[in-house]
Parts: C-alpha cells; sequence; structure tokens
C-alpha cells in the first residue's frame, strides 16, 4: 500500500520504479481516481454542511412562523441525493484501494534493475565445494537408495509434488528445526513462537500475497487460508497495533509447515524437495522503526547465513534485481547454497526489506514521545528444512552410499555420525 502524497508530489519517480519492476505506469489512473473520490467528498460535505444549515433554518423559521417549505423541499431533495453521492464516494474509495493492492513496492535506489534473475547481482561467495572421486549423485536418488525419502506413497496418499520422509531423514528435519530454532533465539534474540496455520484473508492482504497470488495458495470451504510461510502469521501479530516505541525492534521466529499450489511453477523442480506443495520452514520476521531498515536486512541475512556456515554448506549471497523481487519487497537478499549433482546454486533462504509496504495495509503504527509513523516490517527464511536437507544430502555423500551428518547436528541427532541403512 502506498503513502497518496507521494504519488502525488512525484508521480514520475513513481512511475519509473514501477517499470523497473516491469509493471505498468499507474501514476495517472491513481491520481485520476483520487481526484475524482475527492471531488465526491468534497460536494459531499458541501451538501451535509448544506443539510444540516436547513435544519437549522427550517426550526428557526417554525418558530418565527415563517413559511419554510422551499427550504422543507430542497431538504428532501438532499435527503435523495446525499446517499447516492455517498455510495459513489464508496465506490470510488474501494475502486482506488482495489487498484493500490495490486501495486509491488518500490525498489531502493541501490537495488540493481533489470528484467529477471539474470540481473541479480553476487555480493558474495562463502565457502568451499566438496571435492568427491566419484560422480555426485541427486538428493532424491540418495534419499531413496537409503529407504528415507518416499516420493511414491507420498504420490498414493496425496498427489505429485509431496514427500515422505522416514527414519533417520525424519529424524534429521526435526534435528534441523531445533538446530535453527536454537541458533536464532539464543544467538539473534529472536523470540520463538508457534503459529496457527490456518489465516483468514485479511491477513494475506496485509502480507502481500493477496489479491495477486491468490492461485498459489490453498485455500478452504469455510474461507480461511493455508499459510504460504509464517511470515504471515508472524507479521500479522501486530497488525492493525500501535506499538511503543520504545518496544522495537521486534524479532519473532516460527517453525512451520508451508502450503504453496506452485501454479506458475509447471514443469520446473518435478523432482526432489526443491519444489513441493508442502515444506517446512524457519521464519524471521522483524517489526522496526523506519529508519532501522538496511542495518536489519544485514543483520538478518546474518541470521540466516550463520545456519549454513555452521552446517558447512558452501552458499553465495545474491542481491536480488528489480524484475526478480517479491511483490511485498523493496530490497532482497537470496541465499543459494551449492548443489554438487546440478553443479549449480539453489535458492534456500530470501530475506527481504518491506519498509512501510505491509505495513500500511496492517495500519501498523509506532508511537513515540515526538513521532509517530508507520513501522517497517522485514521477513527472511532462516532456513527452508526441505531444501537444507536436500543440501546435506548432497554434500555430505559418500562413495558407499552413506552421508555423513554435519558435526554441529550430532547433539540433535542422539550422537548418529551417518546415515545409512544400518540404522541406528
Amino acid at each position: 500500500m502506498y503513502d497518496l502524497k507521494r504519488i502525488v508530489e512525484n508521480p514520475e519517480s513513481f512511475d519509473k520504479a514501477l517499470i523497473n519492476r516491469n509493471f505498468r505506469p499507474m501514476s495517472s489512473v491513481i491520481l485520476n481516481l483520487d481526484s475524482e473520490k475527492r471531488e465526491v467528498m468534497t460536494e459531499l460535505q458541501r451538501l451535509q454542511s448544506r443539510r444540516n444549515e436547513i435544519s437549522l433554518l427550517v426550526a428557526n423559521g417554525r418558530e418565527k412562523g415563517v413559511d419554510t417549505s422551499t427550504l422543507e423541499q430542497e431538504s428532501a431533495n438532499l435527503k435523495l441525493i446525499i446517499p447516492t453521492l455517498e455510495k459513489k464516494e464508496s465506490v470510488l474509495a474501494g475502486e482506488l484501494e482495489d487498484l493500490l493492492l495490486t501495486i509491488p513496492n518500490i525498489p531502493l535506489a541501490d537495488v540493481p534493475i533489470g528484467a529477471d534473475e539474470k540481473t541479480n547481482v553476487c555480493m558474495r561467495t562463502v565457502g568451499k565445494h566438496p571435492q568427491f572421486d566419484f560422480q555426485p549423485k541427486p538428493h532424491y536418488d540418495i534419499g531413496e537408495s537409503l529407504g528415507m525419502i518416499d516420493f511414491q506413497t507420498a504420490v498414493k496418499i496425496s498427489g505429485s509434488r509431496f514427500t515422505i520422509l522416514r527414519d533417520q531423514i525424519s529424524n534429521l528435519e526435526r534435528a534441523l528445526k531445533n538446530f535453527m530454532l536454537d541458533t536464532h533465539t539464543r544467538e539473534f534474540g529472536y523470540t520463538e513462537i508457534s503459529v496457527p496455520f490456518l489465516v483468514n484473508a485479511e491477513c494475506l492482504y496485509s502480507t502481500g500475497q493477496l489479491p495477486k497470488f491468490s492461485k498459489d495458495l490453498f485455500v478452504t470451504v469455510d474461507g480461511r487460508w493455508l499459510i504460504p510461510t509464517a511470515e504471515v502469521p508472524l507479521t500479522n501479530m501486530v497488525r492493525e497495533m500501535i506499538i511503543p516505541l520504545e518496544d522495537l525492534p521486534i524479532r519473532l521466529t516460527a517453525y512451520s509447515p508451508c502450503f504453496r499450489s506452485e501454479a506458475g511453477a509447471a514443469g520446473r523442480d518435478t523432482r526432489g524437495m526443491i519444489r513441493n506443495h508442502q515444506f517446512s520452514k524457519v521464519e524471521l520476521v522483524s517489526i522496526i522503526h523506519p529508519k532501522k531498515g538496511e542495518y536489519e536486512l544485514e543483520r538478518m541475512t546474518e541470521a540466516a547465513e550463520s545456519i549454513l556456515k555452521k552446517l558447512g554448506l558452501s552458499y553465495r549471497v545474491m542481491l536480488l534485481s528489480t524484475g526478480d523481487m517479491g511483490f511485498s519487497a523493496e530490497k532482497t537478499y537470496d541465499l543459494e547454497v551449492w548443489m554438487p549433482s546440478s553443479n549449480t546454486y539453489r535458492e534456500i533462504s530470501s530475506c527481504s526489506l518491506c519498509g512501510q509496504f505491509q505495513a500500511r495495509r496492517m495500519r501498523t503504527r509506532y508511537n513515540g514521545v515526538s513521532e509517530r509513523n508507520f513501522v517497517s516490517t522485514l521477513n527472511g527464511s532462516g532456513l527452508a528444512i526441505g531444501r537444507t536437507i536436500a543440501a546435506i544430502l548432497e554434500n555430505y555423500q559418500l562413495a558407499n552410499g552413506k552421508v555423513k551428518i554435519p558435526d554441529v547436528l550430532a547433539p540433535y541427532m542422539y550422537g548418529l555420525k551417518e546415515l545409512s541403512k544400518n540404522g541406528w
């Protein structure tokens, strides 16, 4: 959502930013609709004022015995006109809000301009790629060979793009969840939250998934929506709140399953755990003073990076271009982990600064002694657990078919050092 005042003051800059995001210029449509709404509001206020004035004149006239029939007729006419204008004003306000809800956030000045992921900028590469004296296998072959990833049964139960984990890899998923939450809460000061996995539509409008991405979501018969990420319930915890300035920043983290229809991803990553309809993730959310956005984005990215460093996984940090950023973001870093079987990096985390974009939708402000304004919000993956499992299987695979477990996970895996068919 946008501050209309800023669009009025600099429509050219607004349109240029939208073009950079592969979106059509919208300032003229927005400003014309806003102008029409204001004209109706002005006329409505004038007529309402006149109605009140007539009411006093009629009352005084009757006391003095003056003929007030003309005024009474004018009042009767206004009773017909005013509701019509009220309805028109409401319709125009709704059209303007619906329009603004479809427009993506404006990127910050240092975001690279480009049409798609080809124009993303690599900020840094961390860690060394593992070296193998054999041909590394993809994670899905490794998991199936171990008998611990079962795609066929998942298809039988739920259809394509679902996964069943068994035995040690199922334990690995639980270990990663606890390891990530422990790191974010104990080392980075996030507060752990257990969130609902179903939310109402207003939550999704607030964070920007609706109305644009309705086809990417699952909705129940009673109108509630399965969360695509814990960002949605975590961010909405402060919806319609006025937060004391001294309570900022608020940093929250949660583990949750995530549900996405992947409507726009037909044919992509159909095998394995990279792009499923249901996957698990540890999410990070920050609610901050708007002047602290860039600092908090770097801090959140550091928190996500720390997981990859502790796991000993090679990765790179990408600054996304205007054409590759998410709808609500004004700046985003993607973390991409090295996947040996495909000899490439794959996204495992995305950390985004949303500025006041979501806060305006949520009507969430902070209140200080000398200032009151909308908060800023950030969200990031810390990390996607399914993709982390895939990365561990591929980077730590051994020639004998076993998989070494990263040392940092030992306390969470009951001392198990390798995934193997031999069991515990």
